[in-house]
């Protein structure tokens, strides 16, 4: 449905995004992720209309829009602050895209009541100031005011990150339980892995204006194609030389010692799992730290003056103790090397 072909963003001589070339299908919530500055919200801002490429063109469903005015997009964006109107009530914010369209009062009446309950806003919170309503109901404000112009793609700019913690949680739920009840082609950046993964079918992972990989939520994870993607997904392990020799001379494996290894925290095993025992390097290390968050504890082992970190999930049983020696277990298939 969306197609980045060959796009170059320059600003003077600094080139913002480089030889982009993207692809984006129609009902995917697609997410833009990366550092700050790596040239995700340029890209997005590209699509919308605010930024125009020096390079390259843009298409959707087939149509060059490259060089089209913002308003004839057909695309509604919810930006990082929500921009909402202030002095307006929320039925006001709601309708205002509407009423810049000359629609008839009763077809505005009509229309923002029914978003307005798509997305669980009541009469009486139509009422309100929006400064009188929370966190959450100004972003589903925000939504509905986009949605309610029906355009064919839904863009969002960070839209949870002025929120605290368990919020942020909450709103990406329901996030993506509006997505799939509009099936709306949604383009979102964040820098937020979490929230990348948890709301994603795909993501495109950006890095200096480049994009490293583009894929399901589990194969940037668990496939990581390049080392920067490696490390910004996710929590991992840096192997150090004695564990890759120690895995090459018991898997056959031909890892170089010379290069950085990396291994996943939940790809530490401290009991062998059963079957394909084979499959599995064993190593002896000492526990010297946990970290119990309820649901799972993050354990430091230390072999030979190396540091590993693990994650366990917490079933009521204590495998760890400090300053306890144990065997522990990784599968060579596992570590990733660039």
């Amino acid at each position: 449905m969306i197609e980045f072909r060959d796009i170059e963003i320059k600003y003077n001589d600094f080139i913002a995004v480089k030889n982009l070339n993207l692809k984006i299908a129609e009902g995917e919530f697609f997410t833009m992720l990366g550092p700050s500055g790596c040239g995700k919200t340029t890209t997005l801002r590209s699509l919308v209309g605010f930024v125009s490429p020096t390079h390259g063109s843009i298409h959707v469903n087939g149509k060059d829009i490259t060089q089209l005015p913002v308003e004839k997009r057909d695309i509604s964006m919810v930006f990082q602050s929500y921009a909402l109107f202030p002095t307006l009530n929320v039925y006001e914010n709601i309708a205002f895209g509407l009423k810049v369209k000359k629609m008839p009062k009763e077809q505005i009446e009509a229309e923002v009541a029914e978003i307005a309950q798509k997305v669980d806003l009541s009469q009486a919170q139509l009422r309100k100031k929006v400064s009188e309503l929370s966190g959450g109901q100004q972003q589903r404000v925000a939504i509905a005011r986009a949605l309610v112009l029906k355009p064919s793609i839904l863009v969002l700019d960070e839209p949870l990150s002025n929120l605290d913690a368990s919020l942020r949680v909450q709103l990406r739920n329901e996030l993506k339980s509006l997505q799939k009840k509009f099936g709306i082609t949604t383009i979102y950046v964040t820098h937020d892995q979490e929230e990348a993964l948890t709301l994603s079918d795909r993501i495109a992972v950006f890095n200096h204006g480049a994009v490293e990989q583009v894929g399901t939520p589990h194969e940037i994870y668990s496939q990581s194609a390049t080392e920067f993607v490696c490390n910004f997904i996710g929590d991992i392990n840096t192997l150090e030389h004695s564990i890759i020799e120690k895995v090459n001379a018991t898997s056959g494996k031909s890892f170089d010692p010379a290069k950085a290894a990396y291994l996943r925290t939940e790809k530490i095993y401290t009991s062998l799992p059963e079957g394909n025992a084979e499959a599995f390097t064993t190593l002896t290390a000492r526990v010297i730290d946990a970290e119990y968050y309820g649901l799972y504890t993050k354990y430091t082992f230390e072999i030979g003056g190396a540091l590993l970190k693990k994650v366990e999930i917490e079933d009521g049983r204590s495998r760890c103790i400090i300053g306890n020696e144990i065997d522990i277990y990784i599968r060579p298939d596992d570590i990733l090397q660039y």
